[in-house]
């Protein structure tokens, strides 16, 4: 399975979507990462890792090793997991101070990724990536 973050990083994402014209080619490069995110264990499919805000149910834990976090998530909906894909390119496996440094906002221009959502799959991106954003905070 692939590690985001690890495998594939924001800026492999950044260069593949640059490829395609289409909007329509970008979400399903999208929806096609979400199928790459390994599915998280029913166990941790809980109330407290569910993420706030997202339109589909969003689940995201996260574990600190040898000063760098690591995430894990998954939904109900594929286009939400390939997103949670992208965010995950993004943060995972970095230090909290990495994290708290990345410029999301300058990632998602990139993409050119947010005026191609619904409002609400937006208020779901920026709960995922708040989320992370507190985690590393706390960390």
């Amino acid at each position: 399975m692939t590690q985001f973050g690890i495998d594939v990083s924001a800026d492999d994402i950044i260069d593949t979507l640059g490829f395609f014209d289409s909007w329509e080619d970008r979400y399903k490069y999208i929806i096609d990462l979400g199928k790459e995110l390994p599915p998280l264990a029913e166990e941790h499919r809980t109330e407290a890792n569910l993420v706030r805000g997202c339109q589909s149910q969003v689940w995201l834990i996260s574990e600190a090793r040898d000063g760098r976090l690591f995430f894990s998530a998954d939904s109900d909906a594929f286009i939400v997991k390939g997103l949670l894909g992208v965010v995950l390119a993004a943060y995972n496996g970095k230090t909290p101070a990495d994290i708290l440094a990345f410029d999301i906002e300058a990632y998602f221009a990139a993409l050119n990724l947010l005026q191609h959502l619904s409002s609400t799959r937006g208020n779901g991106l920026r709960a995922m990536v708040k989320r992370i954003q507190d985690t590393a905070a706390a960390s």
